[in-house]
This record gives C-alpha cells, sequence and structure tokens, in this order.
C-alpha cells in the first residue's frame, strides 16, 4: 500500500510540473506576445527626433542601459517578484486589487452586499501574505475608507482609470506592433513604394487578428506560442552574433553609469526619449491581467528562464551594431531590420509579423478579462461574453469589444501612419496603467498583506518614481499622439461612470419603492389573484422585500404561477464562488402562500449557467429547503407545468427639478447605454420563449 501511495504522489508530482511547464509554453503567445515584440520599435521610437546618434556612442549606450534597468525593475523586480504575489484567489489585474481592497475595508461598490457574503470560503480566505496582526496605522486607514464615502469613490475612479487605460492599450498595441513590423518592407523595396505596402498590409493583418479571437484562448495559446519561441530564438541569436561580430564589450553598457553620461549629455533632450524607452516594457501589465487564464508559477518560469534573458540579448546585439555604424542615410537605419544580417532579412521579416499579430493577442486577451470583471462589478454595461473553453474558466470572448477595438485600431492605424506617434500613443497609456496599479498596490500591501507602513511607502516611492519620470516624458508628447490614449480614456471612463451611478440610482428606486410583505400577506393566500400551474420567476435586484415590479404585474393582470420565487443573480467581489454556497433560499410568508427567495452569487470570474442546467440547480436548492413531502410535490408538479421568467425593463428618468448634471447623465447617458446594450437577460441566461418582460418608468 505504501508504495503504491508513493507511486500515485509522484505521477501527480510529475502531472502537476507537466501542467505548469505546458501553461508557461502556452503564456508565449498570450502573456508575452506584446513585451516579446518590443525591439522592433523601441531604438526607432527613441531616436526618432529627440537626440541622436554620435560617433561617442553615449546616446547609443546609454540608451541601452535605460533598458537594461527598466526591463529588470519593471517587469522582473515589481511584477514577477511583487505584484504577481497580490492575487485574488489565482486572479489578476487592476479590478483584482480593488476586489481585494474591497473585502478587507468593506469598500465595496455593489449596492446589495450582505453579511451573509463574508461566509463564502473565498471571500474568508487569506494567503500567507496577509496573515499577522494589523498594524496602528493600517486599522486608522481602513477605518478611514469606511467612514469616507468621498475617498471610496477616488479608490473606485482610480480602479477605472487603469481600466479605460488598459483598454486604450488595446487598441494600440495591436496598431503599433503590426505596423512595425510591416513597416521592414522599408529596407526591401524602392522607397517611394513602401509607403503605399504598409497601411494596407497592416489594416489586413489586424483585420484578421480581431477575426481569429472566437476560437478562445485555449486554441491560439497553441497556434502562437510556437511562433513566440521561434521570435524568441531569433532576436536572442541574432543579437548574439551581433555582439561578437560588432562589439563584444557591449555590455560595459549596463552599467548604471552610462544612465548619467547619457543625461548629462543630452539633458532635456534626453529627458523627452524616455517615452521611446519606456516602450521596451510594453505588455509587461499583461503578466498580471492574464494571471486567471494561467498560473503564477508558469507565468514566472517562462519570463525568468526566456523572455528576460531573450530581451536584453537583443537590445545589447542592437545597440552592438549601432555601435559601430554611425552614418544615418534615412530615419529607418536606427531601427530594428537594419540590424540584421541582410541575406535573413526576409524570413525575419515574416516571423516578426507573425509574432506582431501574437503580441497583440495579449493586450486584447486582458482587454476581455478586465472588461468582464468591470460588468460583474456593476461599472460596466452588459456584454455578451462567450466562454470559449469548457475546461479553462478565465478563457472568454466578447463579440462587442472585439468589433469595437478593431475598429479603433485600424483608425488609430490609418490615421497616424507612423511609429513615432503610435509610440507616443501607446507609451502613455502602457505608463499609466502601471502608476494605477503601484497606487493600489501600496494600499494592498497596508490593508491586505498587514506589512509595515514603511514596506508600501519604499514601494510606491521606488516604482512610483522611475514610472513617474516615464509618465512626464510621456505626457510632453501630448500633441504628438499621447492625446489618443487620453481621450479614449476619458470617453470609456465616461460611459463607465454613469452606467455604475445609473445603477446605483437603479437600486435605490426599488429599494425606496419595495412592496411590503405585510400588503402581499393581506392580500390572502391566493394573493388576491388567479394561481395557475407552473413556477414564475421574478428577477429582481433586491436582497429583500417585494419588488415594485412585481405589484405592477398583478394589477395588470391577476394571475400569476402556483410556486413564486422572488429571483435575486448578484455579483460578490470575489473572483469566484462554490457551487455549494451559490443559492441563499428563504421563505416569504407561512407555507401556504408557496413564495421563495433566492439569491444566487457569482463572482466576478464565475460562468453563468445556460437556462436548462440554472433551472435545474434552481430547483434543486428550493427543493433541499422544503420541509414537507406535500411541498415537494407541489414543486415537482409545478415545475412539470413550465419555468416563466418575469424581468423588469426599468426606463429611467430624472426626478423635475433635478440638475443638468443628473438629467444628462440619467435621460442620456444611462439610457443610451441601457438601450444599445445587452438587458437583463444577459445575466440570467433566460430562454425566449419563456421570458416575460414588464416596463416601468423610473423617476430617480
Amino acid at each position: 500500500m505504501d508504495i503504491e501511495s508513493r507511486t500515485y504522489q509522484n505521477t501527480v508530482k510529475k502531472e502537476s510540473w507537466r501542467t505548469v511547464l505546458t501553461l508557461a509554453y502556452q503564456s508565449l503567445g498570450v502573456v508575452y506576445g506584446d513585451l516579446s515584440i518590443s525591439p522592433l520599435y523601441v531604438f526607432k521610437s527613441t531616436f526618432a527626433e529627440d537626440i541622436e546618434h554620435s560617433d561617442s556612442n553615449d546616446e547609443i549606450f546609454g540608451v541601452l542601459s535605460f533598458i537594461f534597468w527598466t526591463i529588470t525593475l519593471v517587469p522582473l523586480f515589481k511584477y514577477v517578484f511583487i505584484v504577481l504575489r497580490a492575487d485574488d484567489n489565482g486572479e489578476g489585474g487592476t479590478f483584482a486589487l480593488y476586489s481585494l481592497l474591497c473585502r478587507h475595508a468593506r469598500v465595496n461598490s455593489l449596492p446589495s452586499c450582505q453579511l451573509a457574503d463574508e461566509q463564502l470560503t473565498e471571500y474568508k480566505t487569506e494567503s500567507p501574505l496577509e496573515m499577522g496582526p494589523r498594524s496602528g496605522f493600517a486599522a486608522r486607514l481602513k477605518s478611514t475608507l469606511e467612514k469616507r464615502r468621498v475617498l471610496q469613490k477616488v479608490l473606485l475612479v482610480l480602479a477605472l482609470i487603469g481600466t479605460c487605460m488598459v483598454i486604450g492599450d488595446g487598441v494600440l498595441t495591436p496598431a503599433i506592433s503590426v505596423f512595425s513590423a510591416v513597416s521592414g518592407v522599408e529596407l526591401s523595396t524602392a522607397k517611394e513604394h513602401h509607403k503605399y505596402i504598409e497601411v494596407p498590409a497592416a489594416c489586413v493583418i489586424l483585420i484578421g487578428l480581431f477575426a481569429l479571437q472566437h476560437y478562445g484562448t485555449h486554441r491560439v495559446g497553441f497556434l502562437f506560442a510556437p511562433v513566440i519561441l521561434l521570435w524568441l530564438m531569433c532576436i536572442s541569436a541574432i543579437g548574439v552574433y551581433n555582439i561578437f561580430h560588432w562589439n563584444p564589450h557591449v555590455y560595459q553598457a549596463l552599467s548604471p553609469y552610462y544612465m548619467y553620461k547619457f543625461l548629462k549629455k543630452t539633458q532635456s533632450k534626453g529627458w523627452m526619449s524616455l517615452g521611446g524607452i519606456l516602450l521596451c516594457i510594453t505588455g509587461s501589465e499583461a503578466m498580471f491581467a492574464d494571471l486567471g487564464h494561467f498560473s503564477q508559477l508558469s507565468i514566472k518560469i517562462a519570463f525568468t528562464s526566456l523572455v528576460y534573458p531573450s530581451l536584453i540579448l537583443a537590445y545589447m546585439g542592437q545597440a552592438a551594431y549601432l555601435s559601430q555604424h554611425h552614418v544615418i542615410d534615412t530615419s529607418y537605419n536606427i531601427g530594428f531590420y537594419v540590424s540584421v544580417p541582410e541575406k535573413l532579412r526576409w524570413p525575419v521579416l515574416v516571423i516578426a509579423i507573425l509574432a506582431a499579430v501574437v503580441g497583440s493577442q495579449a493586450i486584447i486577451t486582458g482587454t476581455f478579462s478586465i472588461i468582464k470583471q468591470c460588468s460583474a462589478l456593476g461599472c460596466f454595461p452588459k456584454v455578451k461574453i462567450v466562454h470559449t473553453s469548457s475546461k479553462i474558466h478565465g478563457q472568454i470572448y466578447i463579440p462587442e469589444i472585439n468589433w469595437l477595438l478593431m475598429v479603433l485600431c485600424l483608425a488609430v492605424t490609418i490615421g497616424f501612419r507612423d511609429t513615432k506617434r503610435l509610440g507616443n500613443a501607446s507609451g502613455l497609456a502602457v505608463i499609466t496603467v502601471m502608476l494605477v496599479t503601484t497606487c493600489l498596490m501600496s494600499l494592498v500591501i497596508v490593508l491586505c498583506w498587514h506589512k509595515n507602513i514603511l514596506f508600501a511607502i519604499a514601494f510606491v516611492v521606488f516604482f512610483g518614481t522611475i514610472e513617474s519620470l516615464y509618465f512626464t516624458a510621456s505626457l510632453i508628447k501630448f500633441l504628438e499622439g499621447a492625446w489618443v490614449p487620453v481621450a479614449l480614456s476619458l470617453c470609456f471612463l465616461a460611459a463607465m461612470c454613469t452606467w455604475h451611478y445609473g445603477t446605483l440610482k437603479r437600486y435605490e428606486f426599488d429599494v425606496q419603492n419595495k412592496v411590503s410583505v405585510n400588503w402581499l400577506l393581506s392580500l390572502g393566500q391566493t394573493l388576491g389573484i388567479k394561481r395557475v400551474r407552473g413556477v414564475g420567476l421574478i428577477h429582481t435586484e433586491l436582497v429583500s422585500g417585494v419588488p415594485a415590479i412585481f405589484s405592477h404585474f398583478v394589477t395588470n393582470l391577476p394571475a400569476f404561477h402556483q410556486v413564486l420565487v422572488f429571483l435575486c443573480v448578484k455579483s460578490v467581489p470575489v473572483p469566484h464562488v462554490r457551487p455549494e454556497e451559490r443559492f441563499l433560499v428563504g421563505r416569504v410568508g407561512p407555507k401556504q402562500y408557496r413564495m421563495y427567495r433566492c439569491i444566487v452569487r457569482y463572482g466576478y470570474r464565475d460562468v453563468h449557467k445556460d437556462d436548462i442546467e440554472f433551472e435545474g440547480d434552481l430547483v434543486c436548492s428550493i427543493a433541499e429547503f422544503k420541509e414537507t413531502r406535500e411541498e415537494l410535490m407541489e414543486l415537482t408538479e409545478a415545475r412539470e407545468g413550465g419555468v416563466a421568467y418575469i424581468m423588469g425593463n426599468a426606463y429611467m428618468r430624472a426626478k423635475h427639478g433635478s440638475g443638468l448634471v443628473k438629467r444628462v447623465a440619467i435621460n442620456v447617458g444611462y439610457e443610451f447605454l441601457r438601450r444599445n446594450t445587452r438587458g437583463p437577460r444577459t445575466a440570467l441566461t433566460s430562454p425566449h420563449a419563456s421570458t416575460l418582460e414588464v416596463g416601468m418608468i423610473y423617476h430617480v
């Protein structure tokens, strides 16, 4: 028995490592594509206009030193060693940090939260990092956040700004990645011809990329991972060749001293060029945002063992080549392809285009994930979420967002048509997301991990200083392309804040106008109406009381089903809710009324079940609540008679005398979003044939 047991444990361990390595391999195509293709455009963007390559090589070595330390400090130290550990039960991203803070400080944007939600297993679970006594400062900070609603709103807006910049990056990253790869034809075609090839070719590739999204991350991962693996091997091999062939002493430029020499010589021009150097860490946030698709260990293994050394060798190789070539005939002679041996340029061009397509996948996947989280937490309109894998929970596709990203991406590509302005735009989006992560992470360190305040201050000062330096360098290019992510983010932020505000007002109206249970009981056992065979599910946002939609319905149609269930489907600030904890069932009124309340709880990463499976689980949860055989038989008979879904379709109007901002937000903004996005059926996945919508006007 001992031998068999030991054999079984070893098998499990081997399978576990096999799974980790498989996920690490897949993560190359999904997580690291964007980061891996940055050598295509970093040097070209950096030397675009602010600084020039000179015979002394101070500029090229200074830029290399900046690149090395930026990649080392931000993706490696900040994300791999620190931020990845702040996962929310395996999930990552801006909203995962916000969710952690919601639970630990009771700062919740969801109005329907209950004390019962805090009994959920994942709600209570604390990682080893969260153990230990809370300091006096942490307790005071927690108390202040819980009391000051203004600070709660600031925290939510901060999380939404990070989310909006991720969406903006989802537009800009595919554009700059594909355009930079295609621009390699400049060295192989006549100057007057290449400009007619680049933009159409980039647009065709981008359309194909977005058309592939509905196949899902699982298939895409296995399709794209070999491309990035080949690309990393290619750029590292070319890098090693250039180092030994052109300048074996280029490693000396990794010293921070060369950063000092660079800034001393170039001064303000050098500071402005940091916006181009910043592009070497585009895609770093994807390591955290896509954490739910893979695992912490697999992402760390892939980065430290393959991605990081390959990128360093690639940049060193480019710098080694450029240090021996000072005659710049065209603007492209400072780019990536000029350092590729001439015989290999066409094969490398093909691999680069494929890698650029894959690189765009990382940010698109992260955009889908973060929008789903926003929607679940009431900060984004309802959208159709397609789960592309039945085995892996986090892999999704959102059609509306996919096509919106494609249209915006094509517009940016056609509008800018050069790497310089695309780089300025992408850089500002990337660094803003990183700054938001740094701010939220400092709060997580104190409130969730219960670490000393000095550790949080050190974290935010060290990484915040680095990122602020890059942020100011990017912001100075506002009129040269950096306005695009700001404009996109403001549009999405306005939509998110409007939707969240309208959702809160709608819930407040429901609470203020709910029907008392006493009124319901005064109608008698038949409720004053005809009870017909079947189960009626009245969908409501309320976790207590009888919704006004019910009284509105029975007033106009005096008949209802023999079993009534007031159904509330809500999200809680945890990634997943266990199946056995999903349903909360209670009785409304005496037994003979056959009325129940069922609260269905989903995490922001949970898969909403289809109507048939949902109905079965719902009826089973009510059956477990039954106390007598008679009730159970009546429930079975009612289900055989059919299940009907009754939903409210609320038309919101601001009250007379409301201010201008409120009237615009409710009457124009919220109503526009409500009419042009998915309705309440999206959350419940109810069948069309069994759904009845009851319209009401809400004056809020």
